[in-house]
Protein backbone atom coordinates (compact mmCIF):
# COMPACT_ATOMS: atom_id res chain seq x y z
CA UNK A 1 0.00 0.00 0.00
CA UNK A 2 1.88 3.24 -1.22
CA UNK A 3 1.44 6.14 1.08
CA UNK A 4 -0.62 8.92 0.00
CA UNK A 5 2.37 11.91 1.21
CA UNK A 6 0.43 14.78 -0.21
CA UNK A 7 -2.67 13.75 1.78
CA UNK A 8 -0.10 13.52 4.66
CA UNK A 9 1.12 16.74 4.37
CA UNK A 10 -1.85 18.64 4.25
CA UNK A 11 -4.01 16.82 6.86
CA UNK A 12 -0.54 17.76 8.88
CA UNK A 13 -0.86 21.08 8.31
CA UNK A 14 -4.62 21.82 8.87
CA UNK A 15 -3.70 20.63 12.75
CA UNK A 16 -0.58 22.85 12.59
CA UNK A 17 -2.88 25.64 11.56
CA UNK A 18 -5.78 24.82 13.89
CA UNK A 19 -2.83 24.83 16.99
CA UNK A 20 -0.74 27.38 15.75
CA UNK A 21 -2.20 29.64 13.99
CA UNK A 22 -0.96 30.71 10.49
CA UNK A 23 1.95 32.56 12.27
CA UNK A 24 3.39 30.16 14.02
CA UNK A 25 3.15 27.12 11.90
CA UNK A 26 6.07 26.19 10.16
CA UNK A 27 7.21 23.84 7.27
CA UNK A 28 9.43 22.09 9.35
CA UNK A 29 6.26 21.10 11.82
CA UNK A 30 4.25 20.66 9.22
CA UNK A 31 7.13 17.82 8.15
CA UNK A 32 7.44 16.46 11.53
CA UNK A 33 3.46 16.10 12.14
CA UNK A 34 3.57 13.98 9.01
CA UNK A 35 6.44 12.32 9.33
CA UNK A 36 7.93 13.27 6.17
CA UNK A 37 11.25 15.45 5.22
CA UNK A 38 10.85 19.27 4.86
CA UNK A 39 11.73 18.74 1.13
CA UNK A 40 8.85 16.53 0.52
CA UNK A 41 6.55 19.55 1.13
CA UNK A 42 8.15 21.27 -1.38
CA UNK A 43 7.33 18.75 -4.09
CA UNK A 44 3.64 19.82 -3.59
CA UNK A 45 3.51 23.03 -2.72
CA UNK A 46 6.44 25.87 -3.34
CA UNK A 47 5.41 27.37 0.29
CA UNK A 48 3.52 28.04 3.18
CA UNK A 49 0.80 30.23 1.82
CA UNK A 50 0.20 27.62 -1.19
CA UNK A 51 -0.41 24.59 1.92
CA UNK A 52 -2.69 27.06 3.52
CA UNK A 53 -4.54 27.78 0.25
CA UNK A 54 -5.23 24.43 -0.05
CA UNK A 55 -6.30 23.58 3.59
CA UNK A 56 -8.48 26.68 2.87
CA UNK A 57 -9.90 25.59 -0.21
CA UNK A 58 -10.66 22.24 1.62
CA UNK A 59 -12.48 23.68 4.58
CA UNK A 60 -14.73 26.07 1.91
CA UNK A 61 -15.71 23.25 0.33
CA UNK A 62 -17.05 21.38 3.45
CA UNK A 63 -18.76 24.18 4.68
CA UNK A 64 -20.73 24.67 0.96
CA UNK A 65 -21.24 20.23 1.86
CA UNK A 66 -22.59 21.30 5.20
CA UNK A 67 -24.84 24.14 3.72
CA UNK A 68 -26.45 21.75 1.09
CA UNK A 69 -27.20 19.59 3.65
CA UNK A 70 -29.95 21.59 5.34
CA UNK A 71 -31.52 23.06 2.50
CA UNK A 72 -34.75 21.58 1.69
CA UNK A 73 -35.93 22.66 -1.76
CA UNK A 74 -39.93 22.47 -0.19
CA UNK A 75 -38.90 25.06 2.45
CA UNK A 76 -39.60 28.91 1.59
CA UNK A 77 -36.42 30.80 1.12
CA UNK A 78 -36.43 32.21 4.44
CA UNK A 79 -36.78 28.79 6.34
CA UNK A 80 -33.66 27.61 4.41
CA UNK A 81 -31.53 31.20 4.66
CA UNK A 82 -32.13 30.72 8.55
CA UNK A 83 -31.13 27.29 8.73
CA UNK A 84 -27.98 27.33 6.02
CA UNK A 85 -26.65 30.51 8.31
CA UNK A 86 -26.87 28.86 11.76
CA UNK A 87 -25.32 25.41 10.24
CA UNK A 88 -22.79 27.61 8.85
CA UNK A 89 -21.89 29.98 12.24
CA UNK A 90 -22.07 26.38 14.53
CA UNK A 91 -19.86 25.18 11.72
CA UNK A 92 -17.49 28.00 11.95
CA UNK A 93 -17.56 27.69 15.77
CA UNK A 94 -16.88 24.03 16.02
CA UNK A 95 -13.73 24.21 13.39
CA UNK A 96 -10.80 24.41 15.26
CA UNK A 97 -8.89 26.60 12.15
CA UNK A 98 -11.25 28.94 11.95
CA UNK A 99 -11.40 29.56 15.54
CA UNK A 100 -7.88 29.96 15.34
CA UNK A 101 -7.45 32.27 13.22
CA UNK A 102 -10.23 34.54 14.45
CA UNK A 103 -8.43 34.41 17.46
CA UNK A 104 -5.03 35.17 15.46
CA UNK A 105 -6.63 38.24 13.79
CA UNK A 106 -7.85 39.38 16.97
CA UNK A 107 -4.48 39.30 18.79
CA UNK A 108 -1.71 39.47 16.12
CA UNK A 109 -3.81 40.50 12.99
CA UNK A 110 -1.58 38.50 10.45
CA UNK A 111 -2.46 39.06 6.98
CA UNK A 112 -2.55 35.62 5.58
CA UNK A 113 -5.17 34.80 8.68
CA UNK A 114 -7.47 38.16 8.15
CA UNK A 115 -7.31 36.65 4.21
CA UNK A 116 -8.39 33.07 5.34
CA UNK A 117 -11.34 34.74 7.28
CA UNK A 118 -12.37 37.17 4.05
CA UNK A 119 -12.17 34.12 1.98
CA UNK A 120 -14.53 32.00 4.08
CA UNK A 121 -16.89 35.05 4.38
CA UNK A 122 -16.55 35.12 0.87
CA UNK A 123 -17.63 31.42 0.47
CA UNK A 124 -20.14 32.36 2.25
CA UNK A 125 -21.75 35.40 1.01
CA UNK A 126 -21.38 33.95 -2.58
CA UNK A 127 -23.54 30.64 -1.53
CA UNK A 128 -25.93 33.29 -0.26
CA UNK A 129 -25.82 35.42 -3.05
CA UNK A 130 -26.94 32.18 -5.56
CA UNK A 131 -29.88 31.10 -3.03
CA UNK A 132 -30.98 34.87 -3.40
CA UNK A 133 -30.82 35.05 -6.91
CA UNK A 134 -33.16 31.43 -7.21
CA UNK A 135 -35.81 33.01 -4.64
CA UNK A 136 -35.64 36.11 -6.92
CA UNK A 137 -36.13 33.78 -10.14
CA UNK A 138 -39.20 32.35 -8.59
CA UNK A 139 -40.90 35.43 -7.52
CA UNK A 140 -40.70 34.73 -3.75
CA UNK A 141 -38.40 37.81 -2.83
CA UNK A 142 -37.94 41.11 -4.88
CA UNK A 143 -35.68 41.77 -7.44
CA UNK A 144 -32.07 42.85 -6.02
CA UNK A 145 -28.57 42.73 -6.10
CA UNK A 146 -27.69 39.46 -4.84
CA UNK A 147 -24.09 40.11 -3.72
CA UNK A 148 -25.61 43.15 -1.92
CA UNK A 149 -28.37 41.51 -0.63
CA UNK A 150 -26.16 38.34 0.43
CA UNK A 151 -23.67 40.44 1.95
CA UNK A 152 -26.12 42.36 4.55
CA UNK A 153 -28.24 38.36 5.10
CA UNK A 154 -25.04 37.26 6.76
CA UNK A 155 -24.25 40.78 8.58
CA UNK A 156 -27.37 40.57 9.67
CA UNK A 157 -27.14 37.10 11.03
CA UNK A 158 -24.12 37.44 12.30
CA UNK A 159 -24.83 40.96 14.45
CA UNK A 160 -28.19 38.99 16.36
CA UNK A 161 -26.13 35.79 17.25
CA UNK A 162 -22.72 36.91 18.12
CA UNK A 163 -22.53 40.58 18.02
CA UNK A 164 -25.94 41.13 20.13
CA UNK A 165 -24.67 39.01 22.82
CA UNK A 166 -21.30 40.82 23.64
CA UNK A 167 -23.45 43.13 25.51
CA UNK A 168 -27.21 41.83 26.22
CA UNK A 169 -28.26 38.61 27.18
CA UNK A 170 -27.84 36.09 23.66
CA UNK A 171 -31.05 35.80 22.08
CA UNK A 172 -32.69 32.11 21.26
CA UNK A 173 -32.03 30.44 18.00
CA UNK A 174 -36.22 30.43 17.24
CA UNK A 175 -35.99 34.79 18.40
CA UNK A 176 -33.40 34.58 15.51
CA UNK A 177 -35.43 33.13 13.41
CA UNK A 178 -38.56 35.49 14.06
CA UNK A 179 -36.20 38.58 13.63
CA UNK A 180 -34.68 37.63 10.18
CA UNK A 181 -37.54 37.81 8.16
CA UNK A 182 -39.07 40.60 10.18
CA UNK A 183 -36.02 42.69 9.50
CA UNK A 184 -35.58 41.58 5.62
CA UNK A 185 -38.67 39.97 4.27
CA UNK A 186 -41.70 42.29 6.10
CA UNK A 187 -38.83 45.40 7.39
CA UNK A 188 -39.93 48.22 8.99
CA UNK A 189 -42.44 50.46 7.04
CA UNK A 190 -45.98 50.04 8.52
CA UNK A 191 -48.11 48.32 5.94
Amino acid sequence: MTVDRRKLIIEAAAKSFALFGYKATTMDQVAKIAGVGKGTIYTFFANKEELFQEIMNKLIQEMKRVAEEVVDPERKFFDNLHRVLERLLDFREEHELAIKLTQEVKEIGTQMAQEGIQQIEKAVVGYIRIQVKKAVDKGEIKPCDPEITAFVMLKLYMALTADWKKSHEPLGKGQVAELLPFYLQAGLAPD
